[in-house]
Protein backbone atom coordinates (compact mmCIF):
# COMPACT_ATOMS: atom_id res chain seq x y z
CA UNK A 1 0.00 0.00 0.00
CA UNK A 2 1.64 3.49 -1.14
CA UNK A 3 -0.27 6.58 1.03
CA UNK A 4 -0.46 9.79 -1.59
CA UNK A 5 -0.07 11.77 1.58
CA UNK A 6 0.80 11.82 5.44
CA UNK A 7 -1.81 9.59 7.18
CA UNK A 8 -2.78 11.70 9.83
CA UNK A 9 -3.61 9.52 13.57
CA UNK A 10 -6.23 10.79 16.03
CA UNK A 11 -8.65 9.95 18.60
CA UNK A 12 -12.44 9.63 18.28
CA UNK A 13 -13.47 10.33 22.20
CA UNK A 14 -16.86 9.93 22.87
CA UNK A 15 -15.76 8.83 25.33
CA UNK A 16 -17.11 5.28 26.62
CA UNK A 17 -16.92 5.00 30.51
CA UNK A 18 -18.96 1.85 31.88
CA UNK A 19 -21.12 2.04 34.40
CA UNK A 20 -20.01 2.25 38.38
CA UNK A 21 -17.12 4.38 38.31
CA UNK A 22 -17.01 8.04 38.96
CA UNK A 23 -17.96 9.72 36.40
CA UNK A 24 -15.78 12.97 37.62
CA UNK A 25 -12.42 11.46 37.47
CA UNK A 26 -13.64 9.35 34.03
CA UNK A 27 -13.80 12.87 32.37
CA UNK A 28 -10.47 13.78 34.24
CA UNK A 29 -9.02 10.47 32.28
CA UNK A 30 -10.07 12.01 29.16
CA UNK A 31 -8.67 15.22 29.85
CA UNK A 32 -5.51 13.19 30.48
CA UNK A 33 -5.66 10.68 27.07
CA UNK A 34 -5.99 13.74 24.96
CA UNK A 35 -2.73 15.44 26.72
CA UNK A 36 -0.46 12.03 26.47
CA UNK A 37 -1.84 11.99 22.69
CA UNK A 38 -0.23 15.49 21.91
CA UNK A 39 3.17 14.00 23.30
CA UNK A 40 3.35 11.42 21.35
CA UNK A 41 1.93 13.41 18.25
CA UNK A 42 -1.13 12.35 17.48
CA UNK A 43 -2.29 15.11 14.68
CA UNK A 44 -5.97 15.49 16.24
CA UNK A 45 -8.69 14.16 19.06
CA UNK A 46 -12.33 14.27 18.30
CA UNK A 47 -14.84 14.86 21.22
CA UNK A 48 -18.60 13.52 20.97
CA UNK A 49 -21.98 15.08 21.92
CA UNK A 50 -24.74 12.66 23.99
CA UNK A 51 -27.00 13.61 26.91
CA UNK A 52 -28.11 10.20 27.45
CA UNK A 53 -27.44 6.42 28.48
CA UNK A 54 -24.74 6.96 30.92
CA UNK A 55 -21.89 5.84 29.06
CA UNK A 56 -21.11 8.71 26.60
CA UNK A 57 -20.90 11.96 29.48
CA UNK A 58 -19.71 14.45 27.73
CA UNK A 59 -22.63 17.45 26.82
CA UNK A 60 -20.54 19.91 25.28
CA UNK A 61 -17.68 19.33 23.29
CA UNK A 62 -16.88 22.61 22.87
CA UNK A 63 -16.18 22.56 26.85
CA UNK A 64 -14.24 20.06 26.89
CA UNK A 65 -12.09 21.47 23.76
CA UNK A 66 -11.64 24.44 26.01
CA UNK A 67 -10.26 22.77 28.48
CA UNK A 68 -8.47 20.35 26.38
CA UNK A 69 -6.66 23.22 24.58
CA UNK A 70 -5.32 25.18 27.68
CA UNK A 71 -3.83 22.03 28.38
CA UNK A 72 -2.03 20.88 25.41
CA UNK A 73 0.50 22.38 22.38
CA UNK A 74 -0.02 20.88 19.30
CA UNK A 75 -2.55 18.76 18.86
CA UNK A 76 -5.83 19.67 17.07
CA UNK A 77 -8.89 19.38 18.43
CA UNK A 78 -12.75 18.46 17.14
CA UNK A 79 -16.36 18.43 17.77
CA UNK A 80 -16.71 14.58 16.47
CA UNK A 81 -19.95 16.05 16.68
CA UNK A 82 -22.22 18.19 17.35
CA UNK A 83 -25.58 17.20 17.05
CA UNK A 84 -26.53 20.14 15.05
CA UNK A 85 -30.90 19.76 15.01
CA UNK A 86 -30.24 20.34 18.91
CA UNK A 87 -28.62 23.65 18.60
CA UNK A 88 -29.82 27.11 16.91
CA UNK A 89 -27.31 27.41 14.11
CA UNK A 90 -25.76 30.92 15.26
CA UNK A 91 -24.79 29.58 18.64
CA UNK A 92 -23.07 26.76 16.96
CA UNK A 93 -21.35 29.04 14.46
CA UNK A 94 -20.52 31.37 17.36
CA UNK A 95 -18.56 29.28 19.67
CA UNK A 96 -16.89 27.54 17.05
CA UNK A 97 -15.18 30.65 15.89
CA UNK A 98 -14.43 31.76 19.57
CA UNK A 99 -12.88 28.80 20.22
CA UNK A 100 -10.69 28.96 16.52
CA UNK A 101 -9.34 32.49 17.87
CA UNK A 102 -8.63 31.05 21.28
CA UNK A 103 -6.64 28.33 20.36
CA UNK A 104 -4.95 30.41 17.18
CA UNK A 105 -6.57 27.59 14.66
CA UNK A 106 -6.48 24.24 16.41
CA UNK A 107 -9.98 23.63 16.03
CA UNK A 108 -12.53 21.56 13.61
CA UNK A 109 -16.18 21.26 12.89
CA UNK A 110 -17.30 17.97 13.41
CA UNK A 111 -21.37 17.78 12.54
CA UNK A 112 -24.17 15.23 12.20
CA UNK A 113 -27.62 14.77 13.15
CA UNK A 114 -27.27 13.29 16.27
CA UNK A 115 -26.50 9.32 16.83
CA UNK A 116 -28.52 8.56 20.44
CA UNK A 117 -32.21 8.68 20.02
CA UNK A 118 -32.59 8.77 23.38
CA UNK A 119 -31.07 12.78 22.90
CA UNK A 120 -33.84 13.32 20.29
CA UNK A 121 -36.65 11.87 22.41
CA UNK A 122 -35.62 13.74 25.77
CA UNK A 123 -35.79 17.14 23.22
CA UNK A 124 -39.37 16.29 21.88
CA UNK A 125 -37.63 15.45 18.06
CA UNK A 126 -38.34 13.58 15.88
CA UNK A 127 -35.76 11.34 14.67
CA UNK A 128 -37.48 11.64 10.68
CA UNK A 129 -36.64 15.64 10.91
CA UNK A 130 -32.76 15.46 12.08
CA UNK A 131 -30.76 14.78 8.86
CA UNK A 132 -32.39 17.40 6.89
CA UNK A 133 -32.11 19.59 9.89
CA UNK A 134 -28.86 18.93 10.11
CA UNK A 135 -28.03 19.69 6.43
CA UNK A 136 -29.88 23.04 6.61
CA UNK A 137 -28.08 23.94 9.89
CA UNK A 138 -24.91 23.32 8.16
CA UNK A 139 -25.47 25.29 5.54
CA UNK A 140 -26.61 28.44 7.32
CA UNK A 141 -23.64 27.90 9.59
CA UNK A 142 -20.80 28.27 6.58
CA UNK A 143 -22.69 30.85 5.64
CA UNK A 144 -22.51 32.92 8.74
CA UNK A 145 -18.61 31.79 8.41
CA UNK A 146 -17.81 33.38 4.93
CA UNK A 147 -20.74 36.42 4.33
CA UNK A 148 -20.56 39.57 5.60
CA UNK A 149 -24.00 40.94 5.03
CA UNK A 150 -26.46 40.14 7.63
CA UNK A 151 -28.50 37.12 6.68
CA UNK A 152 -32.45 36.80 7.39
CA UNK A 153 -33.52 33.41 7.05
CA UNK A 154 -36.57 31.60 8.65
CA UNK A 155 -36.83 27.75 8.93
CA UNK A 156 -39.56 25.96 10.74
CA UNK A 157 -37.17 24.93 13.79
CA UNK A 158 -34.85 28.84 13.72
CA UNK A 159 -34.71 31.98 12.55
CA UNK A 160 -32.34 35.01 11.58
CA UNK A 161 -33.25 38.32 11.13
CA UNK A 162 -30.10 39.91 9.67
CA UNK A 163 -27.89 37.93 11.67
CA UNK A 164 -24.45 38.53 11.36
CA UNK A 165 -21.22 36.51 12.61
CA UNK A 166 -18.98 39.66 14.67
CA UNK A 167 -16.05 37.40 15.09
CA UNK A 168 -15.27 35.53 12.23
CA UNK A 169 -13.14 32.03 12.45
CA UNK A 170 -9.21 32.54 12.85
CA UNK A 171 -8.85 29.90 9.83
CA UNK A 172 -9.63 31.24 6.70
CA UNK A 173 -12.28 30.53 5.34
CA UNK A 174 -12.52 28.47 8.26
CA UNK A 175 -12.12 25.90 10.75
CA UNK A 176 -11.77 22.13 8.60
CA UNK A 177 -15.54 20.78 8.34
CA UNK A 178 -16.32 17.25 8.71
CA UNK A 179 -19.77 15.45 8.71
CA UNK A 180 -20.74 12.05 10.75
CA UNK A 181 -21.48 9.14 8.14
CA UNK A 182 -21.88 5.51 9.19
CA UNK A 183 -23.22 2.75 6.26
CA UNK A 184 -25.93 4.72 4.97
CA UNK A 185 -24.94 7.34 1.55
CA UNK A 186 -27.24 10.04 3.94
CA UNK A 187 -23.71 11.14 5.58
CA UNK A 188 -21.52 11.08 2.56
CA UNK A 189 -23.95 12.71 0.05
CA UNK A 190 -24.61 15.75 2.62
CA UNK A 191 -20.13 15.79 2.91
CA UNK A 192 -20.39 16.30 -0.72
CA UNK A 193 -22.76 18.84 -0.37
CA UNK A 194 -21.13 21.18 1.61
CA UNK A 195 -17.49 20.42 0.22
CA UNK A 196 -16.99 18.60 3.70
CA UNK A 197 -14.71 15.49 5.44
CA UNK A 198 -15.90 12.62 6.01
CA UNK A 199 -15.52 11.04 9.16
CA UNK A 200 -16.47 7.42 9.31
CA UNK A 201 -18.01 6.95 12.70
CA UNK A 202 -19.23 3.30 11.95
CA UNK A 203 -16.87 1.90 9.11
CA UNK A 204 -19.03 -0.01 6.42
CA UNK A 205 -16.76 -3.73 6.14
CA UNK A 206 -19.71 -4.43 3.42
CA UNK A 207 -17.84 -4.99 0.33
CA UNK A 208 -20.99 -5.09 -1.48
CA UNK A 209 -24.37 -3.01 -2.04
CA UNK A 210 -24.43 0.63 -0.95
CA UNK A 211 -22.35 -0.50 2.39
CA UNK A 212 -19.43 -0.83 0.19
CA UNK A 213 -17.10 1.93 1.48
CA UNK A 214 -15.85 2.20 -2.96
CA UNK A 215 -19.46 3.02 -3.40
CA UNK A 216 -19.84 5.65 -0.57
CA UNK A 217 -17.13 7.65 -1.54
CA UNK A 218 -18.51 8.11 -5.38
CA UNK A 219 -21.84 9.07 -3.83
CA UNK A 220 -19.73 11.89 -1.93
CA UNK A 221 -17.93 12.61 -5.27
CA UNK A 222 -20.85 12.91 -6.85
CA UNK A 223 -22.75 14.84 -4.79
CA UNK A 224 -19.88 17.40 -4.70
CA UNK A 225 -19.88 17.44 -8.34
CA UNK A 226 -23.91 18.19 -8.33
CA UNK A 227 -23.11 21.01 -5.89
CA UNK A 228 -20.10 22.52 -7.28
CA UNK A 229 -17.65 20.93 -4.61
CA UNK A 230 -14.74 18.82 -4.71
CA UNK A 231 -13.96 15.82 -2.31
CA UNK A 232 -10.38 14.98 -0.83
CA UNK A 233 -9.92 11.07 -0.02
CA UNK A 234 -7.13 13.24 2.17
CA UNK A 235 -9.45 14.62 4.32
CA UNK A 236 -11.59 10.93 5.03
CA UNK A 237 -11.22 9.86 8.50
CA UNK A 238 -11.43 5.71 9.51
CA UNK A 239 -12.55 5.35 13.49
CA UNK A 240 -12.16 1.45 14.36
CA UNK A 241 -11.70 0.39 18.04
CA UNK A 242 -7.43 -0.56 18.61
CA UNK A 243 -5.87 -2.32 21.52
CA UNK A 244 -2.54 -2.87 21.35
CA UNK A 245 0.31 -4.97 23.06
CA UNK A 246 3.60 -6.68 22.62
CA UNK A 247 1.95 -9.98 21.70
CA UNK A 248 -1.63 -11.23 20.79
CA UNK A 249 -2.25 -13.04 23.80
CA UNK A 250 -1.37 -10.38 25.87
CA UNK A 251 -4.05 -7.59 23.77
CA UNK A 252 -6.52 -10.35 24.18
CA UNK A 253 -5.85 -10.81 27.89
CA UNK A 254 -6.09 -6.64 28.63
CA UNK A 255 -9.15 -6.27 26.67
CA UNK A 256 -11.34 -9.57 27.10
CA UNK A 257 -13.26 -8.06 29.70
CA UNK A 258 -13.83 -4.37 28.67
CA UNK A 259 -14.48 -5.05 25.36
CA UNK A 260 -16.83 -8.00 25.77
CA UNK A 261 -18.58 -5.54 28.57
CA UNK A 262 -18.59 -2.40 25.93
CA UNK A 263 -20.60 -5.27 22.97
CA UNK A 264 -22.91 -6.14 25.98
CA UNK A 265 -23.48 -3.54 27.69
CA UNK A 266 -23.43 -0.68 25.38
CA UNK A 267 -24.02 -1.94 22.10
CA UNK A 268 -26.42 -4.77 22.41
CA UNK A 269 -28.39 -3.86 25.42
CA UNK A 270 -28.42 -0.16 25.66
CA UNK A 271 -28.63 0.81 21.60
CA UNK A 272 -30.09 -2.58 21.12
CA UNK A 273 -27.92 -3.47 17.88
CA UNK A 274 -27.51 -7.13 17.60
CA UNK A 275 -24.50 -8.98 19.09
CA UNK A 276 -22.75 -11.73 20.74
CA UNK A 277 -24.83 -11.74 23.46
CA UNK A 278 -24.40 -15.84 24.32
CA UNK A 279 -20.47 -16.17 23.31
CA UNK A 280 -17.24 -16.00 25.26
CA UNK A 281 -15.65 -13.05 25.85
CA UNK A 282 -12.06 -14.42 23.82
CA UNK A 283 -14.74 -15.30 20.40
CA UNK A 284 -16.32 -12.09 20.76
CA UNK A 285 -13.09 -10.26 19.99
CA UNK A 286 -12.10 -13.00 17.58
CA UNK A 287 -15.06 -12.72 15.90
CA UNK A 288 -15.08 -8.82 15.53
CA UNK A 289 -11.10 -8.72 14.79
CA UNK A 290 -11.67 -11.18 11.62
CA UNK A 291 -14.35 -8.52 10.42
CA UNK A 292 -12.07 -5.55 10.22
CA UNK A 293 -14.12 -4.03 12.72
CA UNK A 294 -11.68 -4.17 15.53
CA UNK A 295 -7.99 -4.05 16.09
CA UNK A 296 -6.58 -6.12 19.11
CA UNK A 297 -3.25 -7.22 18.55
CA UNK A 298 0.43 -6.24 17.88
CA UNK A 299 1.54 -3.16 16.18
CA UNK A 300 1.88 -5.50 13.06
CA UNK A 301 -1.38 -6.24 13.29
CA UNK A 302 -2.56 -3.11 13.45
CA UNK A 303 -0.29 -1.94 10.48
CA UNK A 304 -1.40 -4.86 8.18
CA UNK A 305 -5.44 -4.14 9.64
CA UNK A 306 -4.85 -0.26 8.29
CA UNK A 307 -3.25 -1.66 4.83
CA UNK A 308 -6.49 -3.84 4.52
CA UNK A 309 -8.87 -0.78 5.40
CA UNK A 310 -7.32 1.22 3.00
CA UNK A 311 -7.27 -0.99 0.11
CA UNK A 312 -10.86 -2.08 0.70
CA UNK A 313 -11.56 1.89 1.07
CA UNK A 314 -9.63 3.04 -1.89
CA UNK A 315 -7.26 5.29 -0.02
CA UNK A 316 -7.97 7.46 2.94
CA UNK A 317 -6.30 10.27 4.81
CA UNK A 318 -6.69 9.77 8.77
CA UNK A 319 -7.14 7.18 11.06
CA UNK A 320 -8.49 7.74 14.51
CA UNK A 321 -9.08 5.19 17.34
CA UNK A 322 -11.99 4.89 19.30
CA UNK A 323 -11.72 5.59 22.53
CA UNK A 324 -12.40 3.21 24.50
CA UNK A 325 -11.88 1.69 28.55
CA UNK A 326 -11.69 -1.76 27.45
CA UNK A 327 -8.19 -2.73 29.52
CA UNK A 328 -6.42 -1.58 32.75
CA UNK A 329 -5.26 2.45 32.54
CA UNK A 330 -1.63 1.90 31.92
CA UNK A 331 -2.01 -1.16 29.51
CA UNK A 332 -4.75 1.99 27.03
CA UNK A 333 -1.99 4.42 27.65
CA UNK A 334 0.72 1.81 26.38
CA UNK A 335 -1.71 1.13 23.61
CA UNK A 336 -1.36 4.71 22.10
CA UNK A 337 2.36 4.59 22.49
CA UNK A 338 2.77 1.29 20.97
CA UNK A 339 0.98 2.76 17.49
CA UNK A 340 2.76 6.25 17.69
CA UNK A 341 6.22 4.66 18.06
CA UNK A 342 5.70 1.69 15.41
CA UNK A 343 2.40 1.73 13.39
CA UNK A 344 2.08 5.53 13.21
CA UNK A 345 5.51 5.99 11.30
CA UNK A 346 4.61 3.20 8.11
CA UNK A 347 2.38 5.53 7.08
CA UNK A 348 3.82 9.17 7.63
CA UNK A 349 7.00 8.19 5.57
CA UNK A 350 9.01 9.10 8.75
CA UNK A 351 11.25 6.35 7.87
CA UNK A 352 12.28 6.86 4.69
CA UNK A 353 14.93 8.99 6.04
CA UNK A 354 16.80 6.86 8.69
CA UNK A 355 16.24 3.46 6.63
CA UNK A 356 17.71 5.07 3.78
CA UNK A 357 20.52 6.40 5.67
CA UNK A 358 21.25 3.09 7.02
CA UNK A 359 21.18 1.17 3.79
CA UNK A 360 23.93 3.64 2.46
CA UNK A 361 25.76 2.65 5.27
CA UNK A 362 25.51 -0.66 4.41
CA UNK A 363 26.09 -1.27 1.02
CA UNK A 364 29.39 1.11 1.40
CA UNK A 365 30.37 -0.68 4.41
CA UNK A 366 33.85 -2.01 3.12
CA UNK A 367 34.55 1.60 1.14
CA UNK A 368 33.87 3.09 4.36
CA UNK A 369 36.26 0.85 6.45
CA UNK A 370 38.78 1.05 4.06
CA UNK A 371 38.73 4.94 4.17
CA UNK A 372 39.63 5.16 8.02
CA UNK A 373 41.63 2.09 7.89
CA UNK A 374 43.83 3.96 5.65
CA UNK A 375 43.24 7.77 7.55
CA UNK A 376 44.70 5.89 11.14
CA UNK A 377 47.17 4.46 9.18
CA UNK A 378 48.28 7.44 7.89
CA UNK A 379 48.25 9.18 11.62
CA UNK A 380 50.58 6.79 12.91
CA UNK A 381 52.99 7.16 9.76
CA UNK A 382 52.66 11.04 10.63
CA UNK A 383 53.08 10.22 14.22
CA UNK A 384 56.25 8.32 13.36
CA UNK A 385 57.88 10.04 11.11
CA UNK A 386 57.34 13.68 13.70
CA UNK A 387 59.39 11.84 16.24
Amino acid sequence: MDSPCRMKFGLFLPPMHPLGEDPTLALDRDIELVQWLDSLGYDEAWIGEHHSVGWETIGSPELFIAVAAERTRHIKLGTGVISLPYHHPLMVADRMALLDHLTRGRVMLGAGPGSLASDAYMLGLDPIVLRERMDEALGIIIRLFTETEPITYKSDWFELKEALLQLKPYQTPYMPIAVAATRSPSGVALAGKHGAAVLSVSFPFDSSGESDPRNLWSIAEESAAKHGKTMSREDWRIVVPVHLAESRKEAMEDAREGAARYQREYIENSLGYPGYVDCPPEEIIERMTDAGMWIVGTPDDCVQSIRRIYERSGGFGGFLVLGHEWAPREKILHSYELLARYVRPQFQGTLAGVTASHAWGTDHREYLQDLRTAAVNKARQDYASSR
